[in-house]
């Protein structure tokens, strides 16, 4: 049997699984935080159910990013999170680089 490692190493060969894959990231990204925070709090998913007067499950299927009913959470719902677990919401834009590959697909006109 394959290690989970293993496996990701053999599917990285694949450029779809890894546009696919590297379109999560950010995604990760939050559900990481979310963890980290409640964590750094001290508290349980029923804890922060509880302070932000819904049921754990609601708080589970948030920290897992919705499951098989995938969905985005609302700001509103971020900031009751954020708050039951002592923290603060801030988003913000970060600014990339234009993507070259877009430059490059407009051909000259002859």
């Amino acid at each position: 049997m394959k290690t989970h490692d293993e496996m990701l190493h053999e599917w990285r060969q694949d450029p779809a699984f890894v546009r696919e894959y590297d379109s999560l990231t950010q995604e990760f990204a939050l559900f990481d935080e979310l963890l980290r925070a409640r964590k750094e709090a001290r508290l349980t998913q029923a804890e922060v159910a509880e302070i932000m007067a819904t049921q754990p499950s609601v708080v589970a299927r948030l920290e897992a990013g919705g499951g098989r009913l995938k969905h985005s959470p609302s700001l509103a719902t971020l900031q009751k999170y954020a708050e039951a677990v002592g923290c603060r919401l801030e988003i913000k834009m970060v600014r990339v680089p234009p993507h070259r590959a877009a430059a490059t697909d407009v051909q000259p006109q002859v």
